[in-house]
């Protein structure tokens, strides 16, 4: 185990007190239960200065963690950071005591009944673009390029499926396809899961475009979101016949 941490890390010493069980467990919570780097390296931090905060008050061993003292960390978290901080934090320690539960290190979980502190959104932070300015967007667009061709692509690719960005940039040339006589797309969404719809017309043009005027068809492999450089598509194409 000790191969697969890199070799700053450092099991908490409240970690360490419960024996080398509790240490193995501990590391496989981060090495095999979160697939996502950023994810473990959030619940690193946010489980790290939990436990940093428990010793500091005198607690020895994460065996000897209860529900009051989960609860006060979050009190005092809601003081100093705002709501979706310490909910995400909770959520952290709840899941790592949830790992430690079924790997029979400790009995129950004492985040279980820990409430986080609540928070309502009720007008979304994030900008979206009404139809007439998406149609703007798109329009303007200089499409005597290829990037411009690309960009207006995925751009619509964004504005007509609800794509997130990762997701379009994820996207092959093979996740363009042709089922039914309409084309549709397959976008791949975290956790593994995969989504296919059909396109809107507009965005069938412009995918259309973007494919055939940079010959992109040949190379089912090749990423929708390549860099092709700034040349007309028809200069692309004599480049690679000489």
């Amino acid at each position: 185990m000790k191969a697969l941490v890199p070799i700053s890390a450092q099991v908490p010493a409240l970690v360490r007190s419960a024996g080398e069980r509790a240490q193995t467990r501990f590391w496989e919570f981060f090495v095999n239960n979160i697939r996502n780097a950023n994810t473990r390296r959030a619940y690193g931090r946010s489980i790290g200065e939990f436990l940093a905060w428990c010793e500091q008050r005198g607690l020895t061993s994460i065996i000897d963690i209860e529900p009051l003292h989960i609860g006060a960390y979050v009190e005092a978290l809601t003081r100093s950071h705002s709501a979706p901080t310490a909910k995400q934090r909770l959520a952290a320690i709840r899941m790592l005591f949830d790992w430690l539960v079924t790997g029979q290190i400790i009995p129950t979980n004492p985040a279980a009944s820990v409430r986080g502190p609540k928070h309502v959104v009720k007008v979304g932070k994030t900008p979206v673009l009404d139809p007439e300015e998406a149609r703007t967007l798109l329009d303007n667009i200089d499409v005597t390029t290829t990037v411009g061709l690309r960009d207006r692509a995925l751009i619509a690719l964004m504005v007509y499926s609800f794509a997130r960005v990762g997701a379009a940039l994820a996207m092959k040339v093979e996740d363009v396809y042709v089922q039914n006589r309409r084309l549709w797309v397959r976008l791949h969404e975290k956790g593994g899961k995969r989504h296919e719809m059909p396109c809107h017309h507009n965005l069938e043009t412009y995918l259309h475009a973007y494919i055939d005027g940079c010959y992109l068809a040949g190379d089912p492999m090749n990423s929708l979101s390549a860099r092709h450089g700034a040349q007309t598509p028809q200069r692309r194409v004599m480049r690679g016949t000489l």
